[in-house]
């Protein structure tokens, strides 16, 4: 049996359904995860072309307050949408009133059209990811409940405080593939790392690299979690089925597809890659086939690693 955890996503947007569609199935997600102790997951985009879409955080803390008890993560904030002392601030109240179950999943964003479109800028990649660490540094140093005095190339902070203290500090999780920076930024600073709609060797092979990073700058590889974001796609008709998902600049992506008997070694494969946490995206939203059957006929085929 392999040894994988999980997570679901509750979908902020309607995915082509009705405001109505939307709630009703975030609430048999939401019903499925207390069943079955697992975490949940709120993306965060301020924009899905014509198609309604709720803020990341305010949608997060409304559900959390609804269903208390669960893990409670981001999947992941775009570092550029918020200053990243207001972000620590954010995250340090949401560990308080969640009961020290919130994981702040914090990106480098990616989605210039977003950016553009609010008003945000949207710098080369390189600068982006400087910008990721520069938070990353301020978002912890925060939390340790002292003054804090930063002085970046992107971000400045004076004499700033975050209290009360979380006790403990959340979960942070960083998000990215990049294998020159962004990783070298998760092995730095992170709890958790979360990579993306990756085959299970290209997983693996960026696993690799993030903990060659670790052992650079002298830290263990096995404090990082690996986390796997993923769309799942699970039916007995074929016609039903998603076999491969388009997302924007990286064109066509791997996604988890099949029967539930064939969804089980794909997964599985994951683990064998290295992953302990894999947060699901049912791709038939907002119907629940796919969920009903993942929790009836896949998830008893996993022993939960417990992350």
């Amino acid at each position: 049996m392999a040894r994988l955890d999980f997570g679901v996503t509750i979908r902020p947007s309607t995915q082509g359904g009705t405001i109505a569609e939307m709630d009703e199935a975030n609430a048999r997600i939401l019903a499925a995860a207390r069943a079955h102790d697992l975490s949940c997951w709120v993306i965060d985009h301020v924009q899905a072309g014509a198609d309604p879409i709720m803020e990341c955080l305010a949608f997060l803390a409304y559900h959390a307050g609804r269903v208390p008890g669960l893990r409670w993560g981001t999947l992941v904030l775009g570092q550029g949408y918020r200053n990243p002392a207001l972000t620590a601030k954010i995250a340090a109240t949401l560990q308080h009133l969640t009961g020290g179950r919130f994981i702040l999943g914090l990106g480098a964003g990616d989605a210039e059209a977003e950016h553009h479109a609010y008003g945000y800028p949207f710098p080369p990649a390189r600068v982006r990811v400087a910008q990721l660490d520069e938070a990353a540094r301020i978002v912890t140093a925060l939390w340790r409940g002292e003054p804090v005095t930063f002085a970046g190339e992107h971000y400045r902070v004076a004499d700033a405080r975050c209290l009360p203290a979380p006790t403990p500090p959340p979960v942070l999780m960083i998000g990215g593939g990049g294998e020159r920076r962004t990783l070298r930024v998760v092995a730095a600073h992170a709890d958790w790392w979360n990579a993306d709609y990756y085959t299970p060797a290209e997983y693996a092979h960026k696993l690799g690299v993030l903990r060659q990073h670790c052992r650079a700058l002298g830290r263990d590889p096995g404090t990082i979690v690996p986390s796997c974001y993923m769309g799942l796609s699970i039916s007995r008709d074929p016609a039903r089925l998603t076999r491969r998902r388009f997302m924007g600049h990286r064109g066509e992506v791997h996604v988890v597809s099949g029967t539930p008997e064939e969804i089980v070694p794909q997964l599985a494969a994951y683990a064998d890659a290295g992953v302990l946490h894999m947060q699901l995206n049912f791709l038939d939203f907002p119907g629940t086939e796919s969920l009903d059957l993942f929790v009836a006929e896949v998830l008893p085929h996993f022993d939960r690693a417990g992350t």
